[in-house]
């Protein structure tokens, strides 16, 4: 996860391919508690927190990340729990761009626990 952590999100274009599933795959592993959803199209992950303030502090510093990343995540929040759902719009599937931004979550949810 740190190295993944510690890379820059890169500007995809329209057109770029899509991961291999083989590659996603071995990305996967490297970050913690996600998993591939709507035929390994995207990733997500559920983040709990002890209660909504808490949630909200995390989803701010998300915010604070993906902005600065120009990679942004779609999200759901119900009270104490943040729902992340990870995938490049542009080419519409997974880009290392995608387990860099989770492995980027995990460390900011992990460095405030």
């Amino acid at each position: 996860m740190a190295e993944l952590a510690s890379k820059k999100c890169v500007p995809c274009q329209i057109g770029a391919p899509v991961l291999s599933k083989e590659k996603a795959e071995e990305l996967l592993k490297r970050v913690s508690g996600w998993a591939f959803i709507e035929n390994a199209k995207k990733i997500q992950k559920t983040f709990e927190f002890r209660d909504f303030a808490a949630a909200m502090k995390f989803l701010n510093k998300a915010a604070e990340i993906a902005e600065k990343e120009g990679h942004h995540p779609d999200f759901f929040v119900s009270y104490n729990k943040i729902t992340f759902t990870l995938f490049t719009h542009k080419i519409n599937g997974l880009h290392e761009n995608d387990f860099i931004l989770a492995a980027k979550m995990d460390k900011i949810k992990k460095d405030n626990d």
